[in-house]
C-alpha cells in the first residue's frame, strides 16, 4: 500500500523560505512521477510543481523562479524548496504519486 507522508509546512513571513519534504512507500518510487499541488481556502487544487521519474520538470507560472521541486531515490522522497514566499503561497500542499494523495502540510505566509 501506498504511503505519503509530508513534512515541513509551518508560519514564515513574507519573503522567507521553507522547504517541504514528501517520503513515500510502498510504491516503485524511482519508476513513477511526483507532485505538490496546494489548495488555498474556497479555492480549487492547484498544481505547483510536478517532477517526472526522470527528473524532468515543470511549474505553475505563479512559482517559476521561486519554488525547486526536486527527488532523492535513495532516500524515496520528493522535496519542494520554496523561496521567496508570498502571502499568496498560503495554503495546504498536498504530495501527489499516481492515484495517493499525501495528508497535505499548512503552509501560512504572513505579510
Amino acid at each position: 500500500q501506498v504511503q505519503l507522508v509530508e513534512s515541513g509546512g509551518g508560519l514564515v513571513q513574507a519573503g522567507g523560505s521553507l522547504r517541504l519534504s514528501c517520503a513515500a512507500s510502498g510504491t516503485i518510487f524511482r519508476l513513477v512521477g511526483m507532485g505538490w499541488y496546494r489548495q488555498a481556502p474556497g479555492k480549487q487544487r492547484e498544481l505547483v510543481a510536478f517532477i517526472t521519474s526522470s527528473g524532468n520538470t515543470n511549474y505553475a507560472d505563479s512559482v517559476k523562479g521561486r519554488f525547486t521541486i526536486s527527488r532523492d531515490s535513495a532516500k524515496n522522497t520528493v522535496y519542494l524548496q520554496m523561496n521567496t514566499l508570498k502571502p499568496e503561497d498560503t495554503g495546504v500542499y498536498y504530495c501527489w504519486s499516481p492515484n495517493k494523495w499525501g495528508q497535505g502540510t499548512q503552509v501560512t505566509v504572513s505579510s
